[in-house]
């Protein structure tokens, strides 16, 4: 009987150890949090198709991706009980009332950027990037290492000039940026740059802002006569009624100015963005025809000169020449960091590479079905001085220079931008899931020290 009641550490102590270590290994950890900018997407990689071609004077992209429905508005203007307000802001992952514009956009380098054909968009999220749990109190967008003292503090921004001498020996990125609704209703593309942030070329940007702040109230409404109405409607919105072959937007052909004594009801929407004609370096990048969404699918061509004669705003591109490119898709609704993106892509123009550029004569590229297929993922909070620290067991590949395509795949990033979103929770786990797993181990130990020890003193016991 002794032996039996001690031998039950070894048949219940087990289970039930063994039991602790399984519901307190990884449950209640990877689950949304808003509060912390936390919303992991449902699907963490995604397709995108990519065709480039080019003839004497321009270079066009062709892009193709997955969308269950087009999004073409981004931040609008609804009414409520005599008031305009604001809604499509940034937030954690979908809107769920589907403001936020579809975008695809493409970072362009020379080999003036140390780095970016290894790893990509990632040497451009620097410390504090807008949109992380611990972003900085001042917004902060995309930036490359060089234009910061110490990487590790976002506010280290080196002096003007020394940013100028930069961007004057090419240490820029090059940022095709088609969005659904700030450019797309007049087949423009915005043309920005990454250096010390995010920002537009010179000239003027493709949309300003729909609002007359001494009037609390939208400077423009769509125009009755060339549209058939004074307002979208919210209820229409969610369900896709409004799209890209609708009446979505404000601009010189659609809009008038805005009607204070109209009876407006609530759930009337305005867009709070007003499209029009860009100007200067800004509006080089045009798209050709018009870009269309179909059967689930997004098809964007955007086209620029290949010399703009703007060097320090643009990669200047030529015949034979060997570049780098990496994409970012946003779709579903969503803003800011929860997008997906891609690794870096060689680009030949007519050479051989990764994404071969074709030439061609005449106006305008025939398209075939000579895609370029490329997996995109979604990054999570992974940022450049976390990668270079001793805190990320590849930051040696990465000082000797390692491409990320050697050591990971899309979907492994994907994982690990998750993992990094909840590495304190992880880690908290982990621990708990240690401390249950050598509660286990002790009691299998004293259990068979139990029995060995009872029936050592039984034999003793008999033999005398």
């Amino acid at each position: 009987m002794e032996i039996s009641s001690r031998a039950a550490w070894l048949v219940l102590g087990l289970p039930l150890a063994l039991g602790l270590a399984w519901i307190t290994h990884g449950t209640g950890v990877i689950q949304n949090d808003p509060d912390r900018n936390i919303s992991i997407p449902e699907e963490l990689t995604m397709p995108l198709q990519v065709q480039a071609a080019f003839n004497d004077t321009h270079v066009y992209f062709r892009y193709r991706w997955p969308a269950s429905q087009p999004h073409v508005l981004h931040d609008v203007l609804i009414y409520q009980n005599g008031e305009w307000i604001r809604k499509g802001g940034g937030m954690p992952g979908p809107n769920p009332e589907g403001f936020h514009e579809d975008r695809v956009s493409m970072m362009l380098d020379d080999g003036s950027v140390p780095g970016f054909d290894r790893y990509g968009g990632y040497i451009a999220i620097g410390a504090g990037a807008a949109g992380f749990t611990d972003e900085a109190p001042e917004e902060v967008t995309k930036s490359l290492p060089g234009t910061r003292i110490d990487v590790t503090d976002w506010a280290s921004v080196k002096s003007p000039e020394t940013l100028n001498a930069l961007r004057e020996a090419g240490y820029f990125l090059d940022l095709w940026h088609w969005r659904g609704h700030r450019s797309n209703p007049l087949n423009l593309s915005d043309d920005q740059w990454v250096g010390e942030q995010r920002g537009g070329d010179s000239g003027t940007s493709p949309y300003t802002t729909n609002w007359d702040k001494d009037a609390n109230a939208p400077k423009w409404m769509f125009n009755p006569e060339t549209t058939g109405q004074f307002a979208l409607k919210l209820d229409e919105i969610p369900g896709g009624q409004v799209g890209p072959d609708t009446p979505y937007f404000l601009s010189d052909s659609t809009a008038v100015a805005f009607d204070p004594e109209h009876e407006w009801q609530n759930g009337d929407v305005i867009p709070r963005r007003y499209i029009r004609q860009t100007e200067g370096s800004r509006g080089d990048i045009k798209v050709q025809s018009e870009a269309t969404w179909k059967d689930g699918y997004w098809d964007v061509t955007l086209y620029r000169q290949l010399d703009t004669g703007a060097p320090t705003e643009d990669k200047i591109l030529e015949n034979q020449g060997l570049y780098s490119a990496a994409f970012a898709i946003h779709r579903n609704a969503t803003g800011g960091r929860w997008h997906m993106v891609s690794l870096p892509v060689s680009l030949g123009m007519g050479r051989e590479a990764q994404l071969q550029a074709m030439a061609f004569n005449g106006g305008q590229p025939e398209w075939g079905n000579n895609w370029k297929e490329v997996t995109l993922f979604y990054p999570g909070q992974v940022n450049w001085p976390l990668l270079i620290s001793r805190a990320h067991a590849g930051a040696e590949d990465i000082e000797i220079g390692t491409p990320v395509q050697a050591r990971h795949s899309e979907r492994q990033l994907a994982i690990y931008g998750v993992e990094m979103e909840f590495n304190n929770e992880i880690i908290s786990q982990w621990l708990l899931t240690l401390i249950a797993g050598l509660l286990a181990m002790l009691g299998v130990t004293i259990g068979l020290l139990s029995v060995f020890s009872a029936r050592s003193t039984n034999r003793k016991g008999a033999r005398s």
